[in-house]
């Protein structure tokens, strides 16, 4: 088995990484240089890991999926997608791009994880300790579906028609909101001009002009760069300076989900 990710701030990074060692499966971000193809080719299981965005599958590991669509081709999918409180079919979205859709997935299953839109009043982000409790089940849950996987055990989160149903009232209106947000990030004039948000930018949809950061209209609203410059200076789709950033999952952190 081989497991893809694509993570803005961690936390589908920590559950793929989590899974992967549990299953005894290769773990690699679709943002890295290999032949992707051929690391397919030899697997018989294909796993994959992302964040879910209005119950909607992120734009760089809908693109991935796409590119290697043809030698996705009969493999056995393990769907494993992460959220902040409940997207309905956030797994169940992915087989959209899938060549053989959902009749090749035999495994699906949601998990929370912390809050990394930082500039949004109604969630708070929190960090270090503060997401202990949540990492501690996310963990658990992670080594129980590798478990599951590797005894054959089906399971599809996310596929039920409720659960559909209630992911298309997010769904819906998403891919409006990720287009207006494509060309709509925003720099002020707190930014140091460090280049930052341009090295890390999973689209490389930012960079460093004359004039400052430029942008080339490809956003994720992965909220990477939100949550990374130093001077909290960027923002994107929700233009509010967050007053606290999301530092992600630390080596502490990680220690104690164990």
């Amino acid at each position: 088995m081989i497991v893809f990710y694509f993570s803005g701030t961690g936390n589908s990074r920590f559950i793929a990484e989590r899974f992967s060692r549990a299953a005894g499966a290769a773990c690699l971000s679709v943002e890295e240089a290999a032949d992707f193809d051929a690391l397919i080719a030899q697997e018989d299981t294909v796993g994959f890991c992302y964040p879910v965005y209005g119950s909607c599958v992120p734009r760089p590991m809908r693109e991935f999926v796409l590119t290697h669509g043809r030698a996705l081709a009969n493999k056995r999918i393990v769907i494993l997608s992460t959220q902040l409180v409940f997207s309905g079919d956030g797994a169940h979205a992915l087989c959209a791009f899938l060549p053989g859709g959902k009749s090749d997935v035999v495994y699906a299953e949601h998990f929370n994880m912390p809050n990394n839109i930082a500039n949004f009043s109604l969630f708070a982000v929190k960090n270090g300790r503060q997401n202990r409790t949540r990492l501690v089940k996310a963990t658990r849950k992670a080594e129980r579906a590798a478990d599951e996987v590797l005894r054959g055990r089906i399971r599809r989160r996310g596929f039920h028609w409720l659960s559909i149903l209630i992911g298309k009232s997010q769904s819906m209106l998403w891919p409006l909101v990720e287009k207006r947000a494509a060309n709509d990030v925003r720099i002020s004039a707190d930014c140091t001009r460090c280049g930052l948000c341009a090295r890390i930018c999973p689209m490389q949809n930012l960079t460093e002009g004359e004039n400052g950061i430029e942008q080339g209209g490809k956003c994720a609203v992965c909220y990477r760069c939100v949550n990374a410059c130093p001077e909290r200076a960027i923002t994107t789709l929700i233009h509010r300076k967050p007053k606290k950033q999301y530092l992600g999952i630390s080596e502490e952190t990680v220690r104690l989900s164990r």
